[in-house]
């Protein structure tokens, strides 16, 4: 009883050193960003609202902010689609190289962003393709896939086949399983993987410096607040990105435990 009682309090507080050492770097920034001193001293003096005004007055964090929703958009699209199909193919299909396949889609968010970045910038250049939007998309998407990938194969596996092999018994043709049988059971990985892979392309930085042709992304807008000019209102962008990103990651993690307890329910 003792020594199940220590663990129990050492696991506590395990616990409560690792929130904190994630979290606690995020509270300074946003007590930073209601700070009334341009620049940083603890403990904070004073607490104003003026920078928040200054950063939504500035035309250039609303142009990044939309540039960034737009290729987070359009890479979650692309994931989802090339994610799924993956997904399936592994998963409800037996062929050679099925193996290599599952390991070169899962490979790319194991690289170091810059070597991503790097490849993909020789690759677009190679073939005389200009950095645009576009560009952005495809590096963001290249990594968004295995988010999708993952959270869907991880369903089906749960799922089996048998439900499938029912519905096809039961005369309904391949299209028709697939809409009425396989989507309802990957619906909620499907959006869990799809607000995840926005969130990481909405916070992504390092493959968008290789891929940008001028475009200016939120993390490229910070970048260039803190090289330029280290104000408060870097610290405000900041907490406008963290609770972007928060709100997608909260909304799948609902999402997957919701699922989880449905699917639990069932056996």
């Amino acid at each position: 009883m003792v020594g199940s009682r220590l663990t129990r309090i050492a696991l506590r507080i395990a616990t409560i050193a690792v929130l904190g050492f994630i979290y606690i770097p995020l509270g300074i920034i946003v007590i930073y960003a209601f700070s009334d001193q341009r620049a940083l001293a603890w403990p904070i003096p004073g607490f104003t609202l003026s920078w928040w005004g200054e950063a939504l007055a500035d035309e250039a964090f609303w142009s990044a902010l939309v540039t960034s929703l737009q290729a987070a958009l359009g890479a979650t699209v692309i994931a989802l689609l090339l994610g799924t199909l993956a997904s399936l193919a592994v998963q409800r299909y037996r062929f050679f190289g099925r193996e290599t396949v599952s390991f070169v889609v899962i490979l790319p968010i194991a690289l170091p962003g810059i070597v991503t970045g790097m490849a993909l910038n020789s690759t677009f250049r190679t073939f005389g393709i200009d950095l645009s939007m576009f560009t952005i998309i495809v590096g963001h998407a290249t990594f968004c896939v295995v988010i999708v990938y993952n959270n869907v194969i991880a369903r089906l596996r749960r799922s089996g086949k048998n439900i499938e092999e029912a519905s096809m018994d039961l005369g309904a043709d391949t299209w028709q399983t697939f809409r009425h049988v396989t989507l309802p059971v990957m619906r909620s990985a499907l959006l869990a993987g799809g607000l995840l892979a926005f969130a990481l392309s909405f916070d992504e930085v390092i493959v968008t410096t290789f891929t940008t042709g001028g475009e200016q992304t939120v993390p490229i807008y910070i970048l260039k607040l803190l090289s330029r000019d280290p104000s408060p209102v870097v610290n405000v962008v900041a907490v406008i990105v963290i609770v972007l990103s928060v709100i997608p990651v909260y909304i799948a993690a609902r999402v997957s435990s919701g699922a989880g307890a449905v699917a639990g329910g069932r056996t």
